[in-house]
């Protein structure tokens, strides 16, 4: 399994052609208190920098973007009832939605994890 995080603080964990996305540690310390997650139904075909969720915190709402293009598969409806997840283990339990890959070539857009880190660093 190899992860990528885009500029817009989404991760992107992708294994053979399915790819499971959520946003990054450092999203939900921006967000603060996480108190609600709209997904998409499986089924949606996302495209590139489209959104692909709604998460809303106490501070904001803010989209989540499809990192690359695909058709969501699956959608991590856990936190429906359980948004504060999120704010738990954002880079693990908490994912958003799993997709099948649409264009793996959108992948070499994407940053590796140091890269990422470096990125965040200058924010």
């Amino acid at each position: 399994m190899t992860t990528y995080y885009s500029k817009d603080h989404e991760w992107i964990a992708v294994e053979g052609d399915i790819a499971t996305v959520g946003i990054t540690t450092y999203a939900q310390e921006q967000l603060g208190d996480v108190v609600y997650v709209e997904l998409p139904d499986a089924g949606k075909t996302v495209s590139q920098g489209d959104e692909a969720a709604v998460v809303e915190s106490v501070k904001a709402a803010s989209e989540v973007y499809a990192p690359i293009d695909g058709e969501v598969t699956e959608a991590n409806t856990v936190l429906a009832d359980e948004p504060a997840k999120v704010n738990e283990d954002p880079e693990g339990a908490a994912w958003f939605i799993k997709m099948k890959v649409g264009n793996p070539d959108q992948l070499s857009e994407l940053m590796d994890e140091a890269a990422y880190k470096a990125y965040v660093d200058t924010l």
